[in-house]
């Protein structure tokens, strides 16, 4: 195992652990590391692996953006208390390292909602909704993450042979 094995390796590792607790830019950790491994090779496997690695995280990012997105407005949360949840979830980010974004997102959702509705349970059901989009988006990433790195692992076996 070389030097680019052992730091695309811990790039990857990294990089998932970064999807779960998001406060380092886990997929990019993640594609980093394959193009560690990859672009020195600077072969068929190599440029293989970091192409295919590359569309599914381009595949994958955008599922995680668009589809947690989509079942928010399905279940009739408006486009204002979505934006209001993404301005808290960015100053929640700030705020509270780790968990931050989440928390922002959800209680921005949750207060608009409760200001347009008038009503705690009236504000729920959005506030529920907010919090599967937000799952969603996790585990939408984490399989993304762990699809590219199952994509380098055949690589490796594939250039171990």
């Amino acid at each position: 195992m070389g030097v680019e094995t052992l730091v695309a390796g811990v790039l990857i590792v990294v990089g998932i652990a970064g999807i779960v607790l998001p406060v380092l830019p886990g997929l990019i950790l993640v594609l980093a590391g394959i193009a560690v491994w990859a672009v020195p090779r600077n072969d068929v496997v190599g440029w293989s692996v970091l192409g295919l690695a590359v569309a599914i995280v381009v595949a994958g990012s955008v599922a995680k953006y668009l589809l947690p997105g989509r079942r928010l407005r399905d279940s009739g949360v408006p486009g204002r208390t979505i934006g209001a949840g993404a301005v808290l979830g960015v100053v929640g980010f700030f705020v509270i390292p780790v968990v931050g974004l989440f928390l922002g997102f959800v209680l921005g959702v949750y207060l608009a909602e409760r200001v347009r509705l008038g009503d705690h349970a009236l504000a729920w059901p959005s506030t529920r909704g907010a919090l599967a989009a937000v799952g969603w988006s996790i585990v939408i990433e984490l399989l993304t993450g762990l699809m590219a790195v199952g994509v380098w692992i055949a690589g490796l076996v594939i250039a171990a042979t």
